[in-house]
């Protein structure tokens, strides 16, 4: 038993470590608004909540040194002249990255960071005079409150007083959260009579008849305790009057005197900032320091007391659980998918076996059944996976107003589209990325402000996130009103680099040009800063983006603008596929990124600059050819199937040799030990036991793209063929069949 606090106190801990980065996004929001209405007294008292909050939560994780720099904040924030003074949103923004610091210092058990030049902040904002004055008025105020004749307001705020070391951190919040509901919470005493004969069971009859009015938040003393056939206390959340509890207290024969007392009102006002934020409201906005320490207790994490009977209905339905555990049963549906094509292929053949056999159509019922039934699984464990994009976006205003403010530039950030679901996997991938462009659509494509006055901009330049789904896909675009990209300049700044040669420069079309900003290694930057021009980031986005089996593409108008658009894929663990062989090889694509399917002739397609193109419906369409050329005039006039596929915003043909059909595939990830190559992006196992290798189409483009014209050739289909049986080797023991 002596292990059980432990336990708790690391599970509550780790329940912190997650609510506290919401308590950080909420006091970065608000010190984003702080310091667009300076002086706005119902922001700084939004800043208090999460701050007291934050303390709270801390102080009962025993995290002592963060919860007395909170409760300094605090303290400096309760000052009637801290309003007025436009440090405030400064101090906030410093607190918010010194306790993120805190937490994770905490949380990898390493050294706390300095506090001493946030502490000297906080100091200087209570030295000021005007705080001064406003702390001795406050005293002297509430010295002469407290002469007058109490309210139903300041006897609660006693009796809640007169209680409160009774009751752990805990309880008090789910107090303050039930008295923000809309309900009162009352302090209840029952005295068990002396006379009755099994007074454990006659408590346990009380606390039945209680509950009905209400959610009970505490109970005292612990059934076990000898004075538990003595007395029992709750605390009771109800809309119902203290007659009306006393009088259903009131069991004869074995309740004996009923004390209801109120110990905080019911202050309806702050429900929706607690259901949307979670933070414990004030009770008294008016009051000093000294009586807010009497009326709002300190309040944990609204997720660190889920067994205290959580008084709102939708906190109660909410359940946190690990993504791995999700991650493992999407594993699960995998492996049952793979199980239904195996049960197919085997009904297949004993169909052609037994045609005339009448259980085929029992086994086909059944089949079809179990698909359904298996359908409807991995939706809805998708849908598990699902979060909303805004869990990334939320983090940028503050990131563009620290980025602006380093590159000396005016900047405001547009978000759309934030309740656009994306697979928790695939947001936390692309959180690097997209910091990049962002990064980049402030350092480089917004204009200083004078610069941008003289062009007749606005000085204040706009950075707009949006995402939306399209098809099968999200989409999510940065967007930038600067000075665009210029091609040109590209154009010269690779063949300057050495990455492609003044000829082959001038035969480039601008979309090809503008592909060098994500070459390694390149910049148009003139100077090295702490923002921009060491060559590092575009790179990285476009390889983040291959493994996601995703795309991004570029649109610029100069001296108007540029747009990034990613395209990403609802899921990397299920996909619909088109099976096709090339040289005797089975290999697979994404069946949304397939437009049509056409058939033409090997006569058909021409050489132009030694790219492969073929003319469709009066359209040049490339194309990307991953086996050999036919070389042999009787074999030209054979026919080809040409897949129209979609990578960005533009078309491209895949030649193959034949095509085996569509299905659901999962996708088994590749370590770099088996398969070293980005062309393919992973591997998945057909129902008879063969292996299928997935092309990663993007990469696939992009190495056809960056390949010299003499390179082609046979080099396509070396790179992406070589490795194919050793893959198929490492893979085929997984079923034991033959690959």
């Amino acid at each position: 038993m002596t292990n059980v606090p432990d336990e708790r106190g690391l599970e509550l801990r780790e329940l912190f470590f997650e609510t506290s980065q919401e308590l950080l996004q909420a006091l970065n929001d608000e010190a984003l608004k702080l310091e667009k209405k300076p002086g706005d007294e119902e922001i700084v008292r939004g800043i208090r909540r999460t701050v007291h909050t934050l303390k709270g939560d801390s102080a009962a994780c025993g995290l002592r040194e963060l919860s007395e720099l909170a409760h300094q904040f605090e303290d400096a924030l309760s000052l009637d002249g801290t309003a007025t003074q436009t440090a405030v949103a400064e101090i906030a923004f410093a607190a918010a990255d010194v306790f993120t610091e805190m937490i994770a210092a905490y949380r990898n058990g390493t050294k706390l960071p300095s506090t001493k030049s946030l502490s000297k902040k906080i100091h200087d904002l209570t030295a000021t005079p005007a705080a001064g004055k406003a702390k001795r008025t406050r005293k002297t105020a509430g010295r002469t409150s407290s002469a007058k004749a109490p309210t139903r307001k300041t006897s609660a705020a006693r009796a809640d007083a007169k209680v409160d070391a009774l009751w752990t951190e805990y309880e008090k919040l789910a107090m303050t959260r039930a008295q923000a509901s809309g309900q009162d919470v009352y302090h209840v005493v029952v005295k068990i009579d002396p006379h009755c004969a099994m007074p454990i069971a006659g408590r346990q009859l009380v606390h039945n008849a209680i509950g009905v009015m209400g959610p009970v938040l505490a109970v005292r003393p612990d059934a076990k305790s000898p004075a538990a056939s003595k007395q029992v206390e709750f605390v009771l959340a109800s809309v119902q009057t203290a007659e009306q509890i006393a009088a259903k207290c009131k069991i004869p024969t074995i309740a004996g005197e009923v004390t209801v007392e109120l110990m905080m009102e019911a202050n309806p006002a702050p429900q929706a900032v607690v259901e949307q934020t979670g933070l414990a409201p004030e009770t008294d906005t008016d009051a000093g320091p000294e009586e807010v320490a009497a009326t709002a207790p300190e309040a944990p994490a609204a997720a660190a007391a889920p067994g205290l009977g959580s008084v709102a209905a939708a906190q109660e339905n909410l359940l946190r659980v690990e993504a791995s555990r999700i991650d493992n049963v999407l594993n699960l549906v995998g492996e049952l998918i793979i199980g239904k094509s195996m049960l197919q292929q085997a009904l297949n053949e004993f169909a052609k076996r037994y045609p005339k056999e009448l259980l085929r159509g029992k086994f086909g019922d059944a089949m079809a059944f179990q698909a359904r039934v298996l359908n409807d699984l991995q939706r809805s464990v998708m849908k598990i996976r699902m979060v909303p994009v805004d869990q990334l976006f939320r983090r940028f205003p503050r990131m563009v107003r620290d980025v602006s403010r380093q590159c000396g530039r005016e900047v405001e950030l547009d978000i759309s589209g934030q309740d656009t679901d994306l697979d928790k996997g695939i947001l936390d991938a692309i959180a690097e990325p997209l910091t990049h462009l962002v990064r980049n659509a402030v350092s480089h494509g917004i204009e200083p402000a004078e610069e941008r006055r003289k062009l007749g901009k606005k000085p204040q330049g706009v950075v707009r996130l949006n995402a939306y789904h399209h098809g099968n896909q999200v989409v999510v675009e940065v967007t930038d009103d600067g000075r665009g990209i210029d091609a040109q300049k590209i154009r010269a700044k690779a063949i300057e680099l050495g990455m492609t040669t003044p000829e082959e420069a001038a035969r480039m079309s601008e979309a090809e040009v503008l592909d060098f900003i994500f070459r390694p290694g390149f910049s148009t930057a003139e100077q090295v800063t702490e923002v921009s021009g060491r060559g590092v980031g575009m790179d990285v986005v476009q390889s983040v983006l291959h493994r996601l089996k995703a795309s991004i593409s570029v649109e610029t108008r100069p001296g108007q603008g540029t747009t990034f658009r990613m395209k990403l894929p609802l899921t990397l663990a299920i996909i619909k596929a088109l099976l096709f062989w090339v040289e005797q090889r089975l290999y697979a694509i994404p069946l949304n990124a397939v437009l049509e399917i056409a058939r033409t002739f090997e006569t058909e397609v021409h050489q132009v600059d030694n790219y492969e193109v073929l003319q469709l419906r009066n359209q040049v369409l490339p194309l990307l050819r991953l086996g050999r050329p036919v070389e042999a005039a009787g074999d030209r006039k054979s026919k080809l199937f040409v897949l129209v596929i979609t990578v960005g915003e533009r078309k491209y043909g895949l030649i193959v040799d034949a095509l085996e059909g569509e299905e659901e595939l999962v996708i088994k990830a590749l370590d770099d030990h088996t398969f070293h190559t980005d062309l393919v992006s992973g591997a998945s196992i057909l129902g008879d036991g063969r292996v299928v290798l997935i092309l990663n189409l993007p990469a696939v483009v992009e190495h056809v793209a960056r390949a010299r014209p003499e390179e082609l050739g046979h080099c396509n289909s070396g790179l992406l063929l070589s490795h194919t049986d050793r893959v198929r080797l490492s893979l085929a023991p997984v079923t034991g069949g033959q690959a």
